[in-house]
Parts: C-alpha cells; structure tokens; sequence
C-alpha cells in the first residue's frame, strides 16, 4: 500500500545555473529549497568548502535534524564528542539537541548537500553570514539571531583539540 501526503506546495524545481549563491572566503553555499518553498518539510543547500576552510563552529539546532550528504571531497565533523571523517558518498543524520560541527578534513575540499527536516529558514541565515564576512553586519546579529534560527553556539574542547590538531 503507497501512502500520499496531501501538498500545499507545488513541485519544487531549483536550477543550478538560477539557484542563490552565498560565498565567503572559503566556501560557497548554494541556495536550493528554503522551508517556505517546501511547506516546512525541509530546507536544503550545497556547500563546496575549500582546503583549510572552517565550516560551522560547535552548535545544536532544538527543532530539526541536520543531514550531511558528502558528494565530493572529505568532511570532518564533530558528533556528540566525536569527529568523524566523511567521505564522498557517505550520508549523516545528525538528531536535534546533538552537538555538531563541520569543516572540510585537513588536505582537502568538500562538496556537501545539506538538508535540514523540518525545513528552518536558514537562507536568512546564510544571507547573514555573508553580510558579516562582507563586514555589512556584526557578528552579534549572528549571535543575537540564535532563537530566530534555531542555531545555537556551544564550546566543544573536542572540536578545539581537532582543530587544533
């Protein structure tokens, strides 16, 4: 028996060459699926990070799961209190309340799609960073933003120490 969920949203259909792009030094973010496109399933983008790029300090999310798709590359990824690397091809759920953080593996790039369920508005989000990499907002907007987006900083001396390392 096949199960259908009624939609409130059309089909959704983004482009490569007319998706949003958002970059900083090191990484590219390419705007895919935002929750009020997909009627808060999800949110979804595609983060290309350089060599040595930093990623995503320590943080949490209270009301979604974060999944990690690695297409190309290797990505190094803190879960709980542990780093993993993630290879292209591997696939990571990472549940609400969980600390995690994520960086390109030292050495090397990583293509990643990024999908969070339900669907957060993260492209406002990714908008700010940009603006505060530009040097157009403080990074306490970032941090005053934490509720709104449901990103919440942690500490994590096991990410420090991979950093570190």
């Amino acid at each position: 028996m096949t199960t259908t969920r009624n939609a409130d949203f059309p089909a959704l259909l983004t482009r490569a060459a007319e998706a949003e792009v958002t970059r900083d030094p090191s990484s590219v973010i390419t705007l895919l699926a935002d929750s009020d496109t997909t009627g808060g399933l999800l949110t979804s983008y595609r983060s290309t990070f350089a060599q040595g790029a930093p990623g995503a300090p320590a943080h949490f999310h209270t009301r979604a799961a974060e999944m990690f798709h690695v297409i190309d590359g290797s990505l190094r990824v803190l879960v709980g209190e542990e780093v993993k690397v993630l290879e292209a091809g591997d696939f990571l759920l990472v549940p609400p309340r969980t600390h995690h953080a994520f960086a390109a593996a030292p050495g090397c790039e990583a293509d990643v799609l990024i999908t969070f369920t339900p669907g957060m508005a993260r492209f406002a989000y990714m908008r700010l960073l940009e603006r505060v990499m530009r040097g157009e907002a403080s990074p306490r907007e970032v941090k005053e933003s934490s509720e709104r987006f449901d990103n919440h900083y942690v500490d994590s001396p096991v990410w420090n120490a991979a950093l570190g390392a």
